[in-house]
C-alpha cells in the first residue's frame, strides 16, 4: 500500500491523488481536501458525519485504481468511501468477479461495499447502452440507500478520446465533442470523473504499486462492440497515419468544447422555462395533463443553437427519447412553418401538434402553441 513515506510513493499514485483531491475540493468546498499530509484525528461521531463517496467499481484496472486512491482519503479521515459493484450477469463468472472485487475493496478499507445484480434490458438499445442504463439505475439505488454525496467513476483520458470519436461517428454535434463531463448530475445523482486527465497506463501502474490484481473484462477486446473496435483498431490506425497522440488531442478537444456545451445547455434550459406555458392551460383536443406546451413564436425566434436544445428538452420532458438529428430537424421545421398540419412523430412515443389562439391563463394573450403529447397510456 502506498503510504507516502519518503522516496516510496509511485509518481502515478501521487498524480492521481492530486487529481482526486482537486475534484473533491470542487465538490466539497475549498480547503476540505489536501492531496498529501498527515491523517486527521477524528472521533467516531465525527467520522459518521463525513461525506460518503461511492466508487463505481467493476474490478477492472481503472475503477480499482480509483478505489485505491479514494481509500487514501478515507484513511486520512477526509471522507468516507464505499463502493457500488454492479453484476450485469452477462458472463458466466460475473458473480465470482463481483464477489472477489467486493473482498478486495473491503480489504482496502471501503465501507459500505454494495453489490447489485441487475437485469440488462433487451430492446431497441444496443448492448452497451442497455448495460449502461442498468448500471446507472443501480448507482441511483445505491445513492438513495446510503445518502452518498457522489459516485466516483474511473474514466480516463483514453475513455474520453473514445467517447469523442464515437460521438463524431454518429454526427451528434457539440455535446459529442464535449465528451464526458468531469462533473455531471443525472437523475439527482452527482457523478465525478477525476481521472479524465490520466492515461489507462497510469491506472495499471497504480494497481501495480498498490499490489492489486485487476480483473480484465473480456468484452474490452471484443471488436464486435463499437467501443472496443475504436480502442483496438480505429485509434491505433489514426495515430499511425496522422501521427502524434490522437487520443490526447481528442481529449483536449473535449476539454475545450465542454464548457461551451455546458453554457449552451444552461441557456437553453432558461429559454425552455420562459417559453413553457403553465400547467392547466386549456388546449382543445389535448386532454393529457403531462403534455408539454410551448409558446411557438418564442421558440421559433431563438437562435438555432438554443432552439434545437429547447425542442429536445421538450421531447424528453414529454416522456420521449433524446431525438436524433433527422427527427429534431423535422420538429424544428414544424415549429417554424405555419402550413404544415402535423403531427410530427418523435422517438419515444411523443407526438407534436400546433394549436392556434390558445389563451394564456395568466396574461389572457392568445398564442400559437407547440404541443408535445406522450402517446403511451
Amino acid at each position: 500500500m502506498q503510504n507516502g513515506r519518503a522516496g516510496r510513493l509511485h509518481p502515478a499514485v501521487g498524480t492521481a491523488r492530486r487529481h482526486l483531491a482537486a475534484a473533491l475540493e470542487k465538490l466539497l468546498g475549498a480547503g476540505s481536501i489536501k492531496a498529501t499530509g498527515r491523517s486527521r484525528t477524528a472521533s467516531t461521531a465525527d467520522a459518521a458525519d463525513l461525506p460518503l463517496l461511492l466508487v463505481a467499481c467493476s474490478g477492472g484496472p481503472d475503477s480499482l485504481a480509483l478505489a485505491a486512491i479514494a481509500a487514501h482519503f478515507a484513511r486520512r479521515g477526509d471522507v468516507r468511501v464505499g463502493a457500488i459493484i454492479v453484476d450485469h450477469g452477462l458472463q458466466e463468472d460475473s458473480a465470482a468477479v463481483a464477489a472477489q472485487t467486493a473482498q478486495t475493496l473491503t480489504d482496502l478499507g471501503l465501507h459500505p461495499v454494495i453489490t447489485e445484480k441487475v437485469q440488462v434490458p433487451v430492446g431497441n438499445m444496443g448492448p452497451e447502452m442497455a448495460a449502461r442504463t442498468a448500471r446507472y439505475t443501480a448507482f441511483t439505488k445505491a445513492v438513495e440507500a446510503t445518502g452518498a454525496r457522489a459516485v466516483l467513476l474511473g474514466h480516463t483520458l483514453d475513455d474520453q478520446a473514445e467517447t469523442v470519436l464515437l460521438g463524431l461517428s454518429r454526427g451528434s454535434g457539440t455535446r459529442s465533442l464535449a465528451g464526458m463531463p468531469p462533473v455531471r448530475v443525472e437523475g439527482g445523482v452527482t457523478y465525478l470523473r477525476p481521472f479524465l486527465g490520466l492515461r489507462r497506463t497510469d491506472m495499471l501502474d497504480i494497481c501495480d504499486a498498490e499490489t492489486l490484481t485487476p480483473w480484465i473484462d473480456p468484452t474490452n477486446t471484443d471488436e464486435t462492440l463499437m467501443r472496443a473496435r475504436i480502442r483496438h483498431s480505429v485509434l491505433p490506425y489514426l495515430e499511425e497515419h496522422l501521427g502524434g497522440d490522437v487520443a490526447r488531442s481528442l481529449a483536449r478537444t473535449a476539454s475545450v468544447a465542454g464548457p461551451d456545451a455546458e453554457y449552451l445547455d444552461e441557456q437553453a434550459q432558461v429559454a425552455y422555462e420562459q417559453a413553457l406555458l403553465p400547467a392547466g392551460t386549456a388546449v382543445r383536443g389535448i386532454e393529457r395533463e403531462d403534455a408539454v406546451l410551448l409558446d411557438r413564436a418564442q421558440v421559433a425566434a431563438l437562435h438555432p443553437a438554443l432552439r434545437l436544445r429547447v425542442l429536445a428538452t421538450a421531447c424528453k420532458t414529454a416522456g420521449g427519447e433524446n431525438p436524433g438529428f433527422e427527427r429534431l430537424q423535422a420538429l424544428d421545421s414544424f415549429t417554424a412553418e405555419y402550413a404544415v398540419a402535423g403531427p410530427v412523430q418523435m422517438p419515444g412515443h411523443v407526438s407534436a401538434y400546433r394549436r392556434r389562439k390558445i389563451v394564456h391563463p395568466a396574461t389572457g394573450e392568445r398564442l400559437d402553441v407547440l404541443v408535445l403529447v406522450p402517446t403511451r397510456p
